[in-house]
C-alpha cells in the first residue's frame, strides 16, 4: 500500500526482516554484561530476569503496558484492578532491583489508572524522587469525560548517591518580557536569534511530541515513547557509557537515544517485530544523531527551534553570495 504524502512512517521490507531477524538475541541461559550489552533480547522478561547479570544498571527505563486493554501486535493486555495491577508490577519489579547499581536511578512510565499502583510498588523498593508529568496531546476526545491528555513518569533512585546532569536538561526558552538591570540582561541572552533564556528543567513537561506519521522516528507501535522524552531522562540521569536497560523496550526508542547520546543499552522485548523496528532504527542512528527538539546541545521551547533554523539556513545562504 502506497503512502500518502509526507508519510514517514518507517516501515520494513521483507529483505530487512529477514536480515535484523538474524541479529536479534534470544537469552536461554545466564549471561555476561558483554554478551548482552548494545543488543536487543527477543524474549518475554519474565521468563529470562534471572538470565541477567547483577549490578549492571545505571538507569531503568521502564514503559510497561498501562492498566487499560491494548492490543500490543496480537500480545493483549487486559485491563484489572488496581490491586491486582499492583500485585504484577511488584512481580517484575522486585525482581529488577539486584540487577540495578547502588547509584541507579530508575523511571517507571504509567497513566491515571496506573500511577497510584506504580507509586506504592516504587515505595517498596526505592526513593521516589518525583513524578514528572507530560502533555500527550495525542488521541480522540470524550463526551462525558475530560480528554485524557497527559502521562506520568515515576523518578526513583536506589539510593541517595545518584546522578543527576541538571545543566545538560535546562529549557531553551524565549524571553516575552526581556528584563534588565542597568542596561544588562538579567537571566537572558541576547543574540542575532532573538531573545532567549535557559530555565531549569521541571516537572510538567510541555514540550514532547508524541510520534507521528510526518515524523521520521514514527513507527505502527501503538503507545511508542518520543526520542526526546527519553533523551531529557537519558541526559538527565546517566552519564557517557553508563548502561541504560529497558524491559519493555516496544520498538527500541529507549536504545535509539541511548545511542544517539553515546550510552549503552540492553532492550528486551517480547514482539518480534517490534524488534525488527528496534533494529533498524540502531541502524539508522549510525548515520543520523538528530533527536526532534534537541538541537546543539539544548533541549528547545516548543516551535522556538525552527524559527532559529529557519534563521541560520537564511543566514549560511546569504554568506555564500
Amino acid at each position: 500500500m502506497q503512502k500518502a504524502y509526507r508519510n514517514r512512517t518507517l516501515s520494513l521490507s521483507d529483505d530487512e526482516r529477514a536480515y535484523f531477524r538474524s541479529k536479534l538475541l534470544k537469552l536461554n541461559a545466564k549471561s555476561e554484561i558483554e554478551q548482552i550489552l548494545n543488543t536487543v533480547v527477543n524474549r518475554n522478561i519474565f521468563d529470562i530476569i534471572d538470565f541477567l547479570p547483577s549490578n549492571f544498571v545505571d538507569l531503568l527505563f521502564v514503559d510497561p503496558p498501562y492498566n487499560i486493554s491494548k492490543d500490543f501486535n496480537g500480545y493483549l493486555f487486559k485491563q484489572i484492578s488496581v490491586e491486582q495491577y499492583t500485585e504484577w508490577m511488584d512481580s517484575w519489579l522486585s525482581k529488577m532491583v539486584s540487577l540495578l547499581k547502588p547509584t541507579a536511578s530508575i523511571y517507571i512510565c504509567g497513566d491515571w489508572r496506573s500511577s497510584s499502583a506504580i507509586h506504592n510498588v516504587c515505595e517498596k523498593y526505592f526513593i521516589v524522587r518525583n513524578r514528572i508529568t507530560f502533555e500527550r496531546e495525542k488521541g480522540r476526545g470524550a463526551n462525558k469525560n475530560w480528554k485524557n491528555n497527559s502521562e506520568d513518569i515515576w523518578f526513583c533512585t536506589v539510593s541517595d548517591e545518584y546522578t543527576f546532569n541538571v545543566e545538560q536538561v535546562k529549557l531553551k526558552r524565549r524571553v516575552i518580557a526581556p528584563y534588565r538591570v542597568d542596561g544588562i540582561p538579567r537571566d537572558w541572552e541576547n543574540d542575532e536569534n532573538g531573545n532567549f533564556r535557559l530555565t531549569y528543567p521541571s516537572n510538567i513537561w510541555t514540550d514532547i511530541t508524541i510520534p507521528f506519521w510526518s515524523m521520521p522516528e514514527n513507527t505502527p507501535h501503538p503507545t511508542q515513547k518520543p526520542e526526546k522524552l527519553l533523551a531529557k531522562i537519558i541526559l538527565a540521569s546517566s552519564n557517557k557509557g553508563d548502561i541504560v536497560f529497558d524491559p519493555f523496550a516496544g520498538v527500541g526508542t529507549t536504545g535509539v537515544a541511548a545511542k544517539k547520546l553515546g550510552r549503552n543499552f540492553v532492550m528486551v522485548e517480547i514482539d518480534d517485530e517490534y524488534c525488527l523496528y528496534a533494529l533498524k532504527r540502531l541502524n539508522m542512528a549510525d548515520s543520523d544523531k538528530n533527536i526532534q527538539g534537541y538541537y546543539d546541545g539544548v533541549f528547545w521551547e516548543r516551535n522556538s527551534l525552527k524559527s532559529v533554523r529557519k534563521y541560520s539556513k537564511r543566514k549560511i545562504e546569504r554568506e555564500m553570495e
